[in-house]
């Protein structure tokens, strides 16, 4: 018998049993859907956090503030402290001292009500210096960003980020307009673009101003001078070791640590970490929720081995008919190998439609982007195929192995 005349045979064996042939196919399709959305949502997830963490700035080194300890001996957590200051942020802007450092901008933040008229919005305001809006790779929509003219003055000026301007303001432009804030009114001179959210915060719920009009009409304290965080831009990818080191040594230097990083009160910590980091536990959940749906396909393959074997027992007879005519063992096995393959064929071709099909349409109902990974689509294909071969070799053999004359008595 032909290759084509054999796998005639198996559509016609498979159409000769709809229901039994669909129950088959329908434990192959849930697996490998399954399968391709559990990858999809995985890289989809990668993906959101790669360009998250890519909104904090290109390049970017965070410098946060060490840990705090009180008077009765309780410990704060990592930034608690008030160990960085604007000497600090001066120093690391040094060509000399850091030459691989290309921009530098501290901030000190806290949260406040904003006031325009009877509108009120409670929001982060953000002292920072001029440097801040290259330093994060940010850019505006309308209006100007901070000058030095307004940092020499700590003038009450203040740039808005885009859902900031859109509570206070609704659809109206701010600029010009005049904010309240600590009863100050604050004039509008820019406002941001939309750049979404970090790991940490909104960033498009702010409300810039210079770093001095923070320090001495805003945040007070008797720690004028400390930031909470100093952000610094290495002047190239390349370079961003280089300007680790660098503002790891010149912090030591200018806070009088001679014990090396260990004694460090601060910490230094680069995009490239928490990628890195992020995009660890991304896998290791995809991989996680892949295998749990790689488990279906094995049932799937279960089922494929015991439809066989039922096939087999009902078409003994047949069986024994053909191998009495000639039929070599080779081509009864062939035959039930290619049902097998083909009832898994269809699943998992069906199974990688509909999995296609939830990766465009989950994102309309969940927060969360799917990927359509095309070597998951097409391995899951390939994936199918072996399950069929897989599971149907034993069935195959046993009706290969049946003997002529006992085929033929059989009921």
């Amino acid at each position: 018998m032909s290759w084509l005349e054999t796998l005639r045979t198996g559509l016609d064996a498979i159409r000769t049993h709809r229901l039994r042939s669909g129950l088959t196919v329908l434990g192959i399709l849930i697996g490998i859907a399954a399968v391709v959305l559990t990858v999809g949502l995985g890289v989809g997830a990668q993906d959101k956090v790669g360009s998250q963490i890519s909104s904090l700035g290109s390049n970017l080194l965070i410098v946060s503030p060490g840990s705090s300890t009180s008077s009765a001996g309780v410990r704060g957590g990592f930034g608690s402290a008030s160990t960085l200051t604007t000497a600090d942020a001066a120093a690391l802007a040094s060509k000399d001292a850091a030459p691989d450092i290309d921009g530098v901008a501290p901030v000190k933040q806290s949260s406040l009500s904003l006031l325009n008229g009877s509108t009120n919005w409670t929001t982060t305001v953000v002292g920072t210096t001029p440097d801040w809006l290259s330093v994060r790779s940010r850019s505006l929509a309308e209006g100007r960003f901070l000058t030095t003219t307004d940092e020499a003055q700590a003038a009450a000026v203040t740039v808005l980020a885009a859902d900031t301007a859109s509570e206070l303001f609704g659809r109206r432009s701010p600029l010009g307009q005049s904010v309240t804030i600590n009863n100050i009114p604050f004039s509008v001179v820019g406002v941001l673009e939309s750049a979404g959210s970090d790991s940490s915060s909104n960033l498009d719920d702010q409300a810039i101003v210079p770093m001095s009009t923070g320090a001495s009409r805003l945040f007070g304290g008797t720690t004028r001078t400390s930031v909470s965080t100093i952000y610094l831009r290495a002047t190239s990818s390349s370079t961003l070791s280089a300007a680790y080191q660098e503002a790891t040594n010149l912090l030591l230097n200018q806070h009088g640590l001679t014990g090396g990083a260990d004694s460090a009160d601060f910490t230094i910590t680069s995009q490239e970490s928490l990628l890195t980091t992020a995009t660890s536990v991304s896998r290791t959940l995809t991989a996680l929720l892949a295998g749990i749906a790689a488990l279906s396909l094995l049932v799937g393959g279960i089922g494929v081995m015991n439809i066989m074997l039922v096939s087999v027992t009902e078409r003994t007879r047949e069986i024994g008919l053909r191998k009495a005519l000639g039929a070599p063992p080779a081509a009864i096995r062939r035959q039930f190998l290619i049902e097998a393959s083909l009832l898994s064929l269809v699943g998992g071709a069906v199974g990688a439609l509909l999995g296609i099909g939830g990766a465009l349409l989950l994102p309309r109902f969940i927060d969360s982007p799917v990927a359509v990974v095309w070597w998951a689509v097409l391995g899951s294909l390939a994936v199918a195929v072996a399950i069929g071969v897989a599971f149907g070799v034993y069935p195959a053999s046993r009706a290969a192995r049946l003997a002529p004359i006992d085929a033929l008595r059989s009921d």
